[in-house]
């Protein structure tokens, strides 16, 4: 694969990102705040995990994609 087509590919995904989180303020911006506050009463080190457990899930889409499409 090309470094044009990662980069391309690297612009999507982020992209894809923005929306979703995008949607999230455009439709229930309440929500989104209670979830903040929320987050903010949560241990960092679950928190932490979390976070890596989006990551693997987010290889794991990324991965399925590629090779189902």
């Amino acid at each position: 694969m090309s470094v044009g087509a990662m980069l391309g590919w690297i612009v999507l995904a982020i992209g894809l990102v923005l929306v979703v989180e995008g949607l999230l303020y455009a439709l229930a911006p309440s929500l989104a705040r209670r979830m903040a506050e929320a987050a903010a009463s949560v241990p960092p080190g679950t928190l932490r995990l979390a976070g890596v457990g989006a990551v693997a899930a987010g290889v794991i889409l990324v991965w399925l994609g590629r090779t189902l499409g």
